[in-house]
């Protein structure tokens, strides 16, 4: 995986930070702001709950975490209204990497440390306008998720995607390494429709989406989804078509997603980031750039494949934490 504007990956298990730099890190009392995309799901739980965790070790306070809904005027809004809490750090998730990137670009203007999950605003170079950027290897998600939907479908089948229509770096890498893998390595699976989805109701539009594409290709054996949200509406539109047989492949572990794993319903297979450990990772590329320590431009985390028989354990390899009470019942 390359970074946003072709870096070569740096590994997660290369950011450290020494005794000595670490109190250098603490000396500073420093503060810093969570600026999200959209929350309140597993994957920026986990990264907020990461990122708290790892700044607490380093001396450094949260003073504002945010939520976008997905939507890129209030972002701005909400890095203006964070800009005046005057943060020495901001880590954050542009919706839109033209949209916001007037707004970064006052943040880094006043000497804000900016380090960023996922995608980076546009014109904005590593190491002068941000510290770095830390992603899970997404196009290696998607190549990871085509073998897992090639085995769910042993070897052979009609597919349909339903994927991430916007300018946003990680889904397109996604999408680019499901779509490149299954047409290179896999003849006999057919991708026969594609349907964009927009959101922010992004369970909504893949419903429809999916229902469009089952009505039209009512034989079509397996969807892709972009990531564990879209891919509960995939579900439902499944349900909707009495389509209880089809197989479901997504990027993203979250809980629903896993419960119907569990269960053996729909999810054949998920390939997932790692959104602690990325939280982990940010945090300390913060302190890097506290203490002057130069920092990678772009770091990776590996994808996580995983099926029913690893669930469990993969959940608590993600999250940091065991699997929740409602996953573990759905295992029965």
């Amino acid at each position: 995986s390359t970074g946003p504007n072709g870096e070569k990956a740096s590994p997660a298990s290369e950011v450290a930070l020494t005794p000595d730099e670490l109190a250098k890190v603490k000396a500073k009392h420093a503060t810093a702001a969570l600026v999200f995309h959209y929350g309140g799901n597993d994957w920026s739980n986990a990264q907020e709950a990461a990122l708290k965790a790892q700044f607490a070790a380093e001396g450094v306070d949260v003073i504002a975490v945010t939520d976008a809904g997905f939507k890129p005027e209030k972002q701005v809004s909400d890095l203006e209204t964070v800009l005046a809490k005057k943060p020495d750090i901001i880590v954050s998730i542009p919706v839109d990497p033209v949209a916001t990137a007037a707004a970064y670009k006052a943040a880094a203007d006043k000497g804000v440390k900016l380090v960023f999950m996922d995608n980076v605003p546009k014109g904005f170079t590593a190491g002068k306008d941000y510290v770095s950027s830390v992603s899970a290897d997404n196009y290696g998600n998607g190549v990871a998720a085509a073998h897992l939907m090639a085995k769910a479908l042993k070897g052979k089948g009609q597919i349909g995607l339903v994927f991430h229509a916007a300018d946003f770096f990680v889904t397109r890498q996604r999408y680019d390494g499901f779509k490149k893998t299954i047409e290179e390595q896999y003849p006999d699976i057919k991708i026969v429709a594609e349907q964009g989805i927009g959101g922010p109701d992004f369970s909504g539009d893949a419903e429809k989406a999916a229902g469009a594409i089952l009505t039209e290709h009512p034989r079509i054996n397996a969807i892709w989804a972009v990531w564990d949200v879209p891919a509960e509406g995939v579900m439902a539109a499944a349900r909707a078509a009495g389509r209880e047989d089809l197989i479901v492949v997504n990027e993203d572990l979250g809980e629903n997603v896993a419960i119907a794993m569990a269960k053996g319903e729909f999810i054949k297979g998920i390939a997932s980031q790692r959104p602690y450990d990325q939280g982990v990772t940010e945090a300390k590329l913060a302190a890097y750039a506290l203490i002057g320590k130069p920092a990678p431009a772009y770091v990776a985390l590996p994808a996580a494949p995983i099926t029913r028989d690893t669930l469990l354990e993969s959940w608590k390899e993600i999250y940091h934490q065991p699997a929740t009470d409602k996953i573990l019942k759905s295992m029965k």
